[in-house]
């Protein structure tokens, strides 16, 4: 025997060692395989496959079948077992021991469907989620539709025509009545364009949220525009009473009492009051159109609640109800910040302790001292250093230089806390009847669990509704790790795919590791023929502030290995589409996918045990 069989039979015995750990991974899956439909029952079988040989480090034997000239198993995660036949058969050649008949081993269930390649069911699947997409490219464009889309059919039709092949609306904003009224809209828009899409809609799940906080006086500053040398180069201007758009649409407002003073007023009039803080002020009228005055001055002024404004003929008008300003805690590296069961507004300190509620009654049960948290998207990371059935007592251990400002409603993630909550709660199912009723599909937000999924599909056999889509969101941990099994549950359904959502999942597993568990999950869903969403802050500054950087036209680029991209709301949103469109037809021919060093993936151990 040669140097070269003698390495072609040892390779031989590693692979067939490895086909060994992929038949054990089978007859251990059988009771889950049995439950998914005839319709994904291969793809459930490759996507066991798949998770055996991740459960093994083969980056050596990766190494030794290349130099031998043999596929390294790069490529293999749409057909896991076809890709180990292929190279068994090879190295049998190499070997000379072509007299040993491989089988590949039994599946352990009926397979009904025809066998096709694993790419073709990948495209089939994400048709039938997704829609047919673009002659010139093969991800999809998903948008979430702004709160403007229910009165604006215009916007939705351009938006369409620049490119949107699913609209998205998320449960957690708005109501059933613009929710109908975006859906009309869409629809209305496929039949002007002709192109077909999908309707997605995402129901909010239980999001930790920080608590109200006081609210601040009831004031509204405006001021000048200065140089840089201090010289006003344009006067501060402001309506009293009822703004009129066509005259000043950029200029604030705030209420009169008295609707009979501000038709009194005439353009070049002068206006007296004291503000808020006692500063004499003089207001110039520029415009009088009855319901609104809008005056301009060359100094600040902070105007408030019931505040009086003397005309030229002696009069004055009281100002209304101004909204108060929206107040913050200001948290420091080092300070003490206490999460309370109590939810009334949170009292605003300068220095720390601090002290804000929490919307979530099960963190007080479930987190442990010692765990890490982390508010407001991973601005402010703390550690838990004391729990009570009423607090949770952080250390706060890194915030921004001179502060982080901690506002109502902002997220709190605990990443290492067992929360033993259902991803489904009340609001979201009250909502799923009119989901089921109105949309292709439905997004599953904060899943983490396979009765997390369990709980959906049941909810959605009552209410009647089989056909209705669902796509999984990955945000935590705990949904990243129990991935495998939740993909078995869902396949018991027709249609699935899962949302990489990049903003939640980074914080719960750290910035730095995002690169990894996104690149970890497109192999998964792959290997499972489920088709991918690449979400969260895509084309981001381009979509809210009209000019993307260089950094999110690459990891744009990057989403062209998912099934489908989708962009956040924005005013210029249309413009958003419009460059993802290219940025996606530029990299269509250039790249699908890619090959991969298969070292050991520890998230998924269990699911092999």
């Amino acid at each position: 025997m040669t140097a070269r069989q003698e390495r072609a039979a040892e390779l031989l015995d590693r692979l067939l060692a490895l086909v060994e750990v992929v038949a054990a991974a089978r007859r251990a899956a059988v009771p889950e395989l049995e439950r998914v439909t005839p319709r994904h029952r291969r793809s459930a079988l490759n996507l066991v496959d798949y998770v055996a040989v991740r459960s093994q480090d083969v980056r050596d034997l990766q190494r030794d079948l290349s130099r031998l000239g043999v596929s390294s198993l790069g490529r293999m995660e749409a057909g896991v077992m076809t890709h180990l036949t292929a190279v068994v058969e090879t190295l049998q050649v190499l070997a000379a021991r072509t007299d040993e008949a491989f089988a590949a081993p039994d599946p352990g269930v009926p397979l009904e469907e025809p066998e096709l390649p694993g790419t073709e069911v990948l495209r089939r699947n994400t048709a039938a989620l997704l829609g047919p997409g673009r002659e010139d490219r093969r991800t999809r464009i998903m948008v979430t539709l702004p709160s403007e889309a229910a009165g604006d059919r215009r916007l939705v039709e351009s938006m369409v025509r620049a490119g949107m092949d699913v609209a998205r609306i998320n449960c957690a904003h708005d109501g059933p009545e613009q929710w109908e009224a975006m859906i009309g809209h869409v629809r209305a828009a496929e039949r002007a364009t002709g192109h077909e899409v999908r309707v997605a809609m995402d129901l909010a799940g239980p999001k930790l949220r920080t608590g109200p906080v006081e609210p601040g006086p009831q004031v509204e500053k405006i001021k000048p525009v200065r140089d840089s040398r201090g010289r006003v180069t344009a006067p501060a201007r402001l309506w009293l009473g009822d703004p009129d758009p066509g005259v000043d649409d950029d200029a604030p407002a705030v209420p009169v009492a008295d609707p009979a003073w501000t038709a009194a007023r005439v353009p070049g009039e002068r206006l007296r009051l004291k503000d808020a803080r006692g500063s004499g002020r003089t207001l110039r009228v520029l415009e009088a159109t009855g319901p609104g005055v809008l005056v301009e001055c060359s100094k600040t002024v902070y105007f408030a609640t019931g505040l009086a404004v003397e005309a030229e003929d002696g009069t004055e008008g009281v100002l209304g109800e101004l909204p108060a300003v929206e107040q913050f805690l200001r948290v420091r590296t080092g300070d003490v910040l206490v999460l309370t069961r109590d939810m009334a507004p949170a009292p605003v300190r300068a220095q720390g302790p601090h002290r804000i509620g929490c919307s979530l009654p099960e963190a007080f049960t479930d987190a442990r001292e010692g765990q890490p948290v982390w508010l407001d998207d991973g601005k402010i990371r703390c550690r838990i250093t004391a729990v009570s059935p009423e607090e949770i007592e952080l250390a706060v251990l890194q915030a921004a230089p001179g502060g982080a400002k901690l506002r109502a409603r902002k997220g709190i993630n605990l990443p290492e806390t067992d929360l033993r909550i259902s991803a489904l709660t009340d609001e979201d199912r009250a909502h799923l009847p009119f989901v089921a009723e109105h949309a292709d599909a439905v997004n599953m937000s904060f899943v983490r669990s396979r009765q997390d999924v369990t709980n959906l599909l049941e909810e959605l056999e009552a209410v009647g509704r089989r056909e209705l889509d669902i796509t999984l969101k990955i945000e935590t941990v705990g949904g990243f790790q129990a991935l495998p099994l939740m993909l078995l549950e869902a396949m018991r359904w027709q249609d699935v795919g899962v949302m990489i959502a990049r903003g939640d999942l980074a914080v719960e597993a750290g910035f730095e590791r995002l690169a990894e568990v996104q690149e970890e999950i497109l192999w998964l869903c792959e290997a499972g023929h489920v088709p991918v969403v690449w979400a969260t802050q895509v084309l981001e500054s381009l979509a809210k502030k009209g000019l993307p950087s260089r950094a999110e036209v690459t990891d744009a680029a990057m989403g062209q290995r998912a099934e489908c991209v989708m962009l956040n709301k924005g005013p210029f949103v249309v413009d958003a589409i419009e460059a993802l469109d290219d940025i996606l037809v530029r990299m269509e021919g250039h790249a699908h996918k890619k090959s991969d060093m298969l070292r050991r993936l520890n998230a998924w151990a269990p699911f092999t045990r």
